[in-house]
């Protein structure tokens, strides 16, 4: 008799699902931070802690959870953020949640460092994507790569800017994680628990770095693309660079990494259209405060002159509505997608937008919000929302940052 259907109500559900269907150093690379992880604990720790205003008495009818991004109409205020090695947790993994993303009404976002090619994404998508950037040493390659992104119609180019050199994951290490995997007796009993994987991954041509093997001279496979990726992250880049950059690719320039009220005002100086409030998800400098803590104060330097968007922790709806409410104008969802396509392929990567949706929905209707766009600190409790104490609690939870206490941070009055 066939096991029942997992019954999906939540990211946590995914995540579980895929840590039994995708080999263990693919599952790690994505659930796993710097380090002691620190950073990577508090992303999630001090979304949790902030709390919501429940209301009542008020109509919360025709509630809508769609926005724009960029000038972009979206479902809601979420883009897929750009995640190396997608197409390792399922087979063809960028196309699949590219076309689920499209299909949802969101942007999707193509790493420099994807399994799939920018133009394997293009020809399998209808609607322009993003396309995320690394600079590397090799300014021709970065030449050629921005090149091949406007051939595609991608509508945006996110600058990763906090990856100048690599932060220490330790998981990766242990795992000797490698694409495609190293045959070691350990990883070799991994993959025989993992069939459905090993067969999708048998089906498919793309196993390696499309955007790099057969785009840089002497790189043409795994052990020699190992080799050029190692010593071409540059330590050099500075925001000369970014104006290069900008000038280069000639649209909307994101700027990503952004995690300091200086570098924001700097990032808007340098011709940023948006930048992204984040920490790499906790995968660079551990010991570094959560991105949710630093973005009120960011937001509120620059929130006036680019959008700011928030990176780093999101695992739920909620999560995106205590991002709104202090200052983003949308978020980018990794780990979440990542788990709904380790899970179940395409369909969990709408799944995991489902759901999203569908939290965001309804916590805005048990905070009195019918438009998300209305979102600010006055629906929080912990998060600067009201200048009235009796909207506070005496004390917050320990080691949870006081956001309406941060300098610069402007608390605004409650309705």
């Amino acid at each position: 008799m066939p096991s029942p259907r997992p019954v999906i109500t939540c990211i946590e559900d995914l995540r579980i699902l895929a840590r039994r269907r995708v080999p263990r150093m693919f599952y790690d690379y994505v659930d796993c931070g710097s380090w002691t992880e620190s950073t990577y604990r508090a992303n999630t720790a001090d979304l949790a802690a902030l709390q919501f205003r429940q209301r009542i008495g008020m109509s919360i009818a025709g509630r809508t959870t769609e926005s724009r991004i960029l000038g972009e109409s979206v479902a809601m205020p979420v883009a897929l953020a750009p995640t190396g090695l997608t197409g390792m947790q399922h087979a063809d993994g960028e196309i699949l949640a590219a076309r689920a993303a499209e299909r949802f009404g969101v942007p999707f976002t193509l790493s420099t460092v994807s399994i799939c090619s920018i133009e394997d994404v293009a020809a399998n998508t209808g609607k322009p994507f993003w396309f995320q950037l690394y600079v590397m040493r090799d300014r021709a390659f970065v030449e050629r790569l921005i090149a091949r992104a406007k051939a595609a119609n991608c509508s945006a180019l996110v600058l990763t800017l906090d990856l100048q050199i690599q932060g220490q994951r330790h998981k990766d290490l242990k795992n000797g994680l490698s694409t495609p995997p190293k045959p070691t007796l350990r990883n070799l009993v991994d993959l025989a628990t993992k069939p459905g994987w090993c067969l999708g991954m048998l089906r498919t041509k793309r196993r390696t770095f499309g955007n790099i093997v057969g785009h840089v001279s002497g790189v043409s496979d795994v052990s020699s693309l190992a080799a050029w990726v190692s010593q071409q992250f540059d330590p050099t880049l500075t925001w000369e660079d970014v104006r290069w950059i900008k000038k280069l690719w000639g649209g909307k320039l994101i700027v990503k990494g952004v995690l300091d009220v200086e570098d924001a005002r700097l990032a808007v100086e340098n011709g940023a259209d948006a930048i992204v409030v984040s920490n790499h998800g906790g995968r660079q400098l551990d010991g570094a405060p959560s991105s949710i803590a630093m973005l009120p104060a960011i937001a509120e330097a620059v929130g006036q002159q680019t959008e700011v968007l928030f990176d780093s922790g999101i695992r739920s709806g909620q999560d995106i509505l205590k991002a709104a409410a202090l200052g983003a104008k949308g978020v980018m969802v990794g780990r979440a997608f990542l788990y709904g396509l380790g899970a179940m392929g395409e369909a969990g990567v709408t799944r995991c937008l489902e759901i999203l949706q569908r939290e965001l929905d309804l916590t805005m209707g048990l905070c009195g919000l019918t438009d998300i766009g209305a979102a600010d600190p006055s629906i929080l409790i912990n998060g600067g929302g009201a200048n009235d104490s009796r909207h506070r609690p005496s004390a917050l939870p320990p080691g949870v940052p006081d956001l309406a206490a941060r300098p610069g941070h402007r608390p605004i009055s409650a309705a």
